[in-house]
């Protein structure tokens, strides 16, 4: 099964930060901060069961702060070059070493991180880190770098301005003099600053607390280029993607990857990708005539943030007319499996803050627009699902309508979502449900994965059942299954018909029929009559969404599935479900071999490397009602063999099982294909109770035994 990527950006070290004090340009120790240790077992399936694929883990490479660790053999910095009293994690101090910050034993800041990149993979998503290649910070000096590895500068000729083997930029005989009191800090010569400032004289809105990286382009006389011999910076920084790709990230998002040069990038990622064929590489590019370079220079997705962001955010604000997503999307329809769609980021304004709508409802029409259209990847930022406003003036960063990079602070509503969520208010848990149910739906549903578009726009201008200005709809379809998704921008309540037209049924094989449609938010069912510039009727409610799912060519009385005669007791079976994937994940080993479920009690057998120990078989317990008490939803899907995702086996059906398979999920913890009866969410279940176990060494089988008490 192809995965629709869907990353969730997390400020580690704001993520896990449980201190209430919130004190305006707290230090470390007032505010406190979140650990990489935050992110435990529970946590991590917590952010799997939003839909996640894949966590970006922002700021875990060391940066400038001005907390002071030189009790630790790390250089302190100078705070008149650091912004904020936590820094800016794209100012890079040392790119071999973790950020202290987030380390809870500071000695073993890089063991902790290899454990988070281990917790992840087990939780069954992949990690993301940043790589910033165009400036570190102004005291840059590694303290980490692998033995041979030299330091950037380190065999400068600092009395030239350029030198295609230079790793900076100089300002020769000219002392850094910022427009701004500099304090203690000394810098001779200058080095240009990250922002393209080539003089010595940066001012309070340039990225003065950076250098600017040299590529072997010679910026002051007319952008000669000077690539062969490689340059210098070119070989240490693709040494430094590889030494990232060997602590087992799966990803690199680039910071602003069009300040350096595509050849390089061209260089790179080849070299990186030969060793790591499946990492992948995310490119921060605004320039859209760049877009086609980028990409064929290695890139495998780009932000696309000055083409659907901006039109999202004004069709949000009611800025623009739904209508103009068309046209955005149409305009980057050759490449669009490399962009990455959003609504928010470290960068960008909170979408619920007052600077932009003041309201995380009112986006839900954008996210399964952004999210369901099509098939590339898409983002969010923590907190955005819960209608972060970002609205705290932190210290640095003042009241903008941004979750702050530069100070220490708790945001609310992460710590209510993950670590106080029975205070989570109506409105957040409204919210939370929502988006989980649309991104699962962008993963589960093999129309969004990998299935074909059809946006219907166009044969739908304005008229008394369709408003372009507020309602955007189109399909999906793959194999024999479609899918329709109409969302209403606005604040009313409305009755709308969508127009199905000849080129729709043609282009996607569609036939005249009457179908029974599902709307997959809601379960309503409704039967439509298909019928070749007919009409779909749709009720609308504010800002929100349909999304109708029907069947083509195959009517539900064609399924024949395997004749079963079983009578289970459904909670334990349910169970049966749960159990065999908390072994698959805490011992590697396959489904149950031999397993009873009864009312009473129940056994199943397991194949296991080693006897588990009696906190381990505690654990079993642990977990088991934990996945009870989390309320997992048990939903069903018809499916054929061939469209099977892969981690289901099916050598375990009988023989003669028919074509079309019912698979069983239970949130997205676990998928096997069964026929029984099933609770409707784990809830139902009842306790767990593990009533002893049996350990058989020649054939190194663990049975366990145990009841379901309601």
């Amino acid at each position: 099964m192809n995965k629709k990527i869907i990353i969730y950006q997390v400020l580690t070290r704001l993520f896990g930060n449980r201190n209430l004090t919130l004190k305006e340009n707290g230090t470390i120790a007032e505010n406190g901060v979140g650990k990489m240790n935050d992110f435990d077992a529970t946590v991590l399936r917590r952010i799997h069961e939003l839909g996640i694929t894949h966590i970006w883990y922002t700021g875990v490479i060391r940066h400038a702060s001005q907390t002071d660790y030189s009790s630790f053999g790390i250089p302190q910095q100078n705070p008149a070059v650091v912004k904020g009293k936590a820094g800016s994690p794209y100012a890079i101090t040392d790119y071999y070493d973790i950020d202290p910050d987030i380390a809870s034993n500071v000695n073993e800041r890089m063991e902790e991180f290899v454990g988070l990149v281990s917790r992840t993979h087990r939780a069954g998503m992949k990690v993301i880190i940043d790589f910033v290649p165009n400036h570190v910070a102004r005291e840059y000096h590694s303290i980490k770098k692998p033995l041979g590895v030299k330091d950037l500068g380190e065999d400068d000729n600092t009395n030239v301005g350029f030198s295609p083997q230079n790793n900076f930029y100089y300002c020769p005989g000219k002392s850094f003099e910022p427009y701004f009191d500099k304090g203690t800090y000394e810098e001779t010569p200058a080095k240009a600053t990250g922002n393209d400032r080539f003089d010595n004289k940066p001012g309070t809105t340039d990225w003065y607390e950076t250098v600017k990286l040299n590529y072997g382009v010679d910026y002051r006389d007319g952008h000669h280029y000077y690539f062969d011999p490689i340059p210098s910076t070119w070989i240490k920084m693709t040494e430094i993607l590889l030494f990232w790709a060997s602590k087992g990230v799966d990803g690199f998002r680039c910071d602003m990857a069009e300040m350096v040069p595509h050849e390089f990038w061209a260089y790179a990622t080849r070299i990186v990708k030969e060793l790591h064929p499946k990492i992948l590489f995310i490119g921060e590019v605004y320039d859209t005539a760049q877009y086609h370079t980028y990409i064929a220079s290695g890139f495998d997705f780009l932000y696309d943030k000055v083409g659907m962001y901006d039109c999202l955010r004004g069709v949000i604000c009611g800025n623009r007319p739904v209508s103009s997503i068309s046209y955005l999307w149409q305009s980057t329809d050759d490449i669009h499996a490399h962009l990455l769609y959003f609504l928010e980021n470290h960068d960008e304004q909170r979408i619920a803050s007052d600077f932009v709508c003041g309201n995380g409802r009112k986006a839900i029409p954008a996210l399964l627009v952004s999210a369901l259209m099509r098939s590339n990847p898409f983002m969010l930022y923590a907190g955005q699902e819960y209608g972060e406003r970002g609205m705290d003036k932190e210290g640095f960063s003042g009241i903008d309508g941004r979750t702050s990079i530069f100070d220490y602070w708790t945001v609310k509503s992460i710590y209510k979502g993950y670590f106080d969520h029975q205070n989570l208010s109506e409105e957040e848990l409204f919210l939370e449900k929502k988006y989980q149910e649309i991104l699962k739906i962008a993963n589960r549903e093999p129309a969004i994965r990998e299935g074909e578009f059809f946006d219907l726009m166009y044969v739908n201008p304005s008229s008394d059942k369709f408003n372009p200005h507020r309602n955007f709809t189109f399909l999906r379809k793959s194999g024999n299954e479609v899918l329709l998704i109409i969302v209403n921008f606005s604040d009313e309540k409305m009755d709308v018909e969508v127009k199905i037209p000849e080129h729709a049924f043609d282009y996607l094989n569609l036939t005249e029929q009457e179908v029974k449609a599902v709307d997959l938010l809601t379960e309503q069912e409704e039967k439509v009559q298909l019928h070749k510039d007919g009409y779909f009727p749709v009720q609308l409610e504010p800002y929100d969404g349909r999304i109708y799912k029907f069947k083509i060519k195959m009517k539900e009385s064609e399924y024949e599935l395997n004749d079963h005669n079983k009578e289970e007791f459904p909670p334990a079976h349910t169970a049966e479900h749960l159990l065999n994937q908390v072994m698959i994940r805490m011992f590697g080993c396959e489904r149950s071999n031999n397993a009873h479920i009864e009312r009473k009690k129940s056994k199943m057998s397991f194949t296991i490397d080693h006897k588990p120990t009696r906190q381990e078989e505690k654990a079993i317990e642990q977990q088991m009602n934990q996945l009870i008490e989390d309320d997992l939803p048990v939903t069903y899907e018809y499916v054929f063999r061939n469209s099977i995702p892969d981690e289901v086996k099916l050598d375990r059906l009988p023989n003669g099982a028919s074509d079309t398979i019912r698979l069983v999920k239970i949130g997205d913890f676990d998928v096997c294909p069964c026929i029984g009866k099933h609770v409707r969410s784990t809830a139902q279940i009842g306790h767990f109770e593990m009533l002893g176990s049996n350990w058989d060494e020649p054939s190194h089988s663990f049975r366990v035994r145990f009841k379901i008490i309601q």
